[in-house]
């Protein structure tokens, strides 16, 4: 979807410029003084329990390897650019991977501390300050996919009284269900605690109308193993098989190779590496493209700038 800003269903509400580029008015009837309209404390630093704003490096690697992994199980078709849903997007790191990606995005995260950061950040997505809890307030069919990175099992918690966390399960499956097209994905990453937890999940889904089911990486793994909830609408599609599954007799480990080929502007995808001067060069053009206000290129552009002593 190029061109020309989304349009989603408000409810009647003004979305006004407070929070994010879609942030929603931090005052309301009926609202805690203490908390912020969609349930997110005012003052907090990260949009749920245990999840901070990422500063250490491995810990945003980590995030842009599932990110990369998320849109990967989307299946989406080549060089076609779509109009993704990140849900619980905190601060754009898997936007990044999407922009990158060549597909535009829309945020959704609880948090006006997480989105103040992807402001700070300058992300291409636009962003939008709700809970998921309370349904996804888009048109029917808007989006062509959906991910959402370590951010669904915050639901499965009961953070106030009134909060049921089957009836806010359904209620953010059953929207997510309306505002996707026929025949696209969801894909959520999320950390399950326990078996009872994940089943909870996977029926609300179900019931909201969606097929699909679990894939898990690195099933044998403590560390590496990773929980990816696939989602299909109006449509059964093939689920994919997990990585680190197949190990056969006869079959190769998936494993690092090193090779003496060297690749110096372009990945293994045939993409250009991160923060390279192509790398630049395409984002550049990208956000030109956009209609925002871009520096001239010139001979110094992505050129590294010697260390200081």
């Amino acid at each position: 979807m190029a061109g020309g800003n989304p349009t989603f269903d408000t409810g009647g509400t003004h979305l006004g410029p407070s929070v994010g580029r879609w942030g929603a008015p931090t005052g309301g009837e009926g609202v805690d003084p203490t908390v912020g309209q969609w349930g997110g404390s005012r003052g907090a630093v990260c949009c749920s329990p245990g999840r901070a704003v990422p500063r250490s490096s491995r810990v945003v690697g980590v995030q842009s390897q599932m990110s990369e992994r998320a849109v990967e199980l989307l299946g989406l078709p080549r060089d076609q650019p779509c109009l993704l849903l990140d849900v619980g997007c905190g601060s754009g790191l898997s936007g990044d991977h999407i922009s990158g990606e060549g597909h535009c995005w829309i945020g959704v995260d609880i948090s006006p501390a997480m989105l103040d950061v992807a402001l700070e950040r300058e992300v291409e997505g636009d962003l939008l300050l709700a809970d998921m809890g309370h349904g996804v307030p888009f048109r029917p069919g808007m989006f062509d996919g959906c991910i959402s990175i370590s951010a669904v099992q915050w639901l499965c918690n009961a953070d106030k009284k009134s909060h049921s966390p089957p009836k806010r399960l359904f209620r953010f499956f059953s929207t997510l269900y309306t505002a996707l097209a026929r025949g696209s994905r969801a894909v959520l990453q999320l950390y399950p605690e326990n078996s009872e937890q994940l089943e909870l999940i996977t029926t609300q889904a179900m019931r909201a109308g969606f097929t699909g089911g679990m894939v898990v990486d690195y099933p044998n793994s403590t560390k590496a193993k990773k929980f990816f909830l696939c989602l299909f609408v109006g449509t059964s599609g093939t689920l994919p098989k997990g990585l680190g599954t197949e190990c056969a007799e006869g079959e190769e480990m998936r494993q690092a190779k090193f090779t003496n080929e060297r690749t110096r502007f372009r990945n293994v995808k045939g993409k250009s590496v991160k923060k390279s001067r192509d790398w630049i060069l395409e984002k550049k053009e990208r956000r030109r493209r956009q209609g925002k206000e871009v520096r001239a290129d010139t001979k110094y552009t992505g050129r590294k700038r010697r260390p200081r002593f």
